[in-house]
């Protein structure tokens, strides 16, 4: 016969996966799907990694680095491969290093559900550190690496371009994904929502071939397998981590208090492996039991940008000098931003 505590937090994890299921799948993580399907399946990515190579100016290959996790839809696990690619191939370590950070964290995807759960305040803070901070990591990184080093390549492998009316289909997306935010009652969201439907549709038939649409929603649907499951995972253990973890510890070591809160965060976060997603279920646990904005805003940079198995794998592609500087970085410039924050959230500036 099972444990009665452990039945109750079975039962306890069960409750929050409804909770969740109830409040944030129809209005929010579908049509984030389908938006993050068609980034993925409609956006060409070699018309943006091509701004990575010797032949763009700084300013401009820097930029797009910083941004491009928006367009690229990647997470902590597909950046990797990206990121080895534009390093080989010449981007040098500079744009390289700022696309390995900024681009998990701005993935449309993580901010649309952070904003949705966290709170604006986080979402749009996380966005906004982790194109900043990024900048600041590959200008470092460049800094003290690529002195000395040679010219760097241009990048001419990449080259398709794919219609420009994919930015209309990326707009009405958007606009389905926002517009429950903003409008208050069910009766407008309805009125607002079935007409936007109804023209996206329109619009993918018009402008886009059958193959096209299969290529979509063949990424949805593979996005939609991938984190799904893990995500509903996290949502069941953060249901647990509120029940078993006492309010008072939390409090203690990671309730932003200190310098050292934000240290603790930004090291366990990088020490963790967070699946797409999984960090915001389990950050919102730690908040409830009394965690700081700031430390939830370190967890939240240095969490989808490092793990043990990505630390190993980025130590590899650039060798462990380089790899151990750029992990140190992350830790430190993600618990800088945490700090930051608080100082800004709770002047109320």
């Amino acid at each position: 016969m099972m444990d009665p505590y452990i039945t109750h937090l079975i039962s306890v994890g069960i409750a929050s996966l409804q909770e969740y299921l109830a409040l944030h799948v129809l209005l929010c993580l579908v049509p984030a799907f389908f938006l993050a399907g068609a980034i993925a399946s409609l956006f060409s990515k070699e018309s943006v990694l091509r701004f990575f190579g010797a032949d763009a100016p700084k300013y401009i290959s820097y930029t797009v680095a910083a941004v491009s996790g928006c367009l690229l839809a990647v997470c902590s696990c597909t950046v990797l491969p990206l990121f080895a690619g534009i390093f080989k191939r010449g981007a040098g370590i500079g744009p390289a290093t700022t696309f390995l950070f900024s681009a998990p964290a701005i993935n449309i995807l993580a901010i649309v559900y952070t904003a949705k759960i966290l709170g604006y305040d986080l979402g749009v803070s996380r966005a906004v550190a982790a194109i900043t901070l990024s900048v600041v990591i590959g200008l470092t990184m460049a800094l003290i690496f690529e002195r000395n080093n040679g010219e760097r390549k241009a990048i001419k492998t990449f080259g398709e371009e794919k219609h420009a009316h994919s930015a209309w289909l990326f707009v009405l997306l958007l606009a389905i994904l926002v517009a429950p935010e903003i409008l208050t009652t069910w009766t407008a969201k309805v009125i607002v929502e079935i007409p936007l439907i109804l023209i996206t549709v329109y619009v993918s038939f018009k402008l886009f071939t059958a193959e096209e649409r299969k290529s979509w929603m063949s990424e949805t649907w593979f996005l939609v397998k991938m984190i799904t499951p893990l995500l509903l995972v996290g949502v069941f253990f953060a249901g647990i981590i509120v029940e078993i973890i006492p309010d008072e510890y939390v409090v203690e070591y990671v309730g932003g208090a200190d310098a050292g809160s934000y240290i603790i965060a930004s090291v366990s976060a990088a020490l963790m492996y967070f699946s797409t997603l999984t960090e915001v279920p389990i950050i919102s646990a730690l908040t409830q039991l009394g965690m700081g904005e700031g430390p939830a805003l370190s967890m939240l940079l240095a969490g989808p940008a490092l793990s043990l198995p990505n630390m190993i794998v980025i130590s590899r592609i650039m060798g462990m000098k380089k790899g151990m500087a750029y992990i140190s970085l992350v830790v430190i410039v993600a618990a800088f931003s945490g700090m930051i924050f608080a100082t800004y959230y709770f002047s109320g500036i």
